[in-house]
């Protein structure tokens, strides 16, 4: 594998995903991964495009023949990413993003010792709590639910590369933006990325 994995988790309510999209507006050489998931589609989702959606017997069926690059129980739902899905890209030397759990963040380290990961945080617990119950499409019992396991989810920031708090949402997508930015100027891709202009610099005059 020669392309970087990028992994970004965060509490639900936390705005990951808007993060992640103007992201991507920005940073169009990264290819986001599209998780497959059990729990069926909100309104206005779109299979294909925020989920791939499928039965938890098939999610069952995918995770026991090792279709999976990861893969977890998320608030009762199951999600993963296919291994299709992101081993072919990053052989491609493609910079690949992954919007995971923590569990998922885990046994990708585990796999990938070069991945970068980024925690999202929330600026306090009141605006967490605020988020999640603005949600039109979450129940009362999955609002509770989200809140409780909340705390287990922030609870394992310190396992990651970088933390973001997301109050100015702006300036949190400046912040994401500057990680990228300096992933890519690591000296090792910088002398992969411009062989040949070391090799101009240094002939001899």
């Amino acid at each position: 594998m020669s392309g970087t994995l990028y992994i970004i988790a965060a509490p639900s309510g936390a705005g990951k995903t808007s993060l992640v999209k103007a992201l991507l507006e920005r940073e169009q050489g990264i290819a986001l991964s599209v998780s497959y998931t059990s729990r069926p589609p909100r309104s206005g989702e779109i299979d294909g495009q925020h989920y791939h959606f499928v039965s938890r017997e098939v999610f069952e069926h995918m995770a026991a023949t090792g279709a999976f690059f990861e893969h977890a129980n998320v608030h009762g739902d199951y999600k993963g990413t296919a291994r299709d899905a992101v081993e072919p890209l990053l052989a491609a030397d493609r910079d690949v993003l992954l919007e995971i759990d923590w569990q998922g963040a885990q046994q990708v380290r585990a796999k990938c010792a070069d991945v970068v990961s980024i925690f999202i945080l929330p600026p306090s617990r009141r605006e967490l709590e605020r988020r999640l119950r603005q949600r039109a499409s979450d129940s009362a019992a999955q609002i509770a639910r989200r809140i409780a396991d909340s705390r287990t989810e922030i609870a394992r920031a310190a396992e990651f590369d970088y933390i973001v708090i997301n109050d100015d949402f702006a300036q949190a997508v400046l912040d994401l933006q500057a990680i990228f930015a300096s992933r890519r100027l690591r000296r090792e891709a910088q002398l992969k990325r411009h062989a040949s202009l070391l090799d101009d610099l240094l002939k001899p005059s």
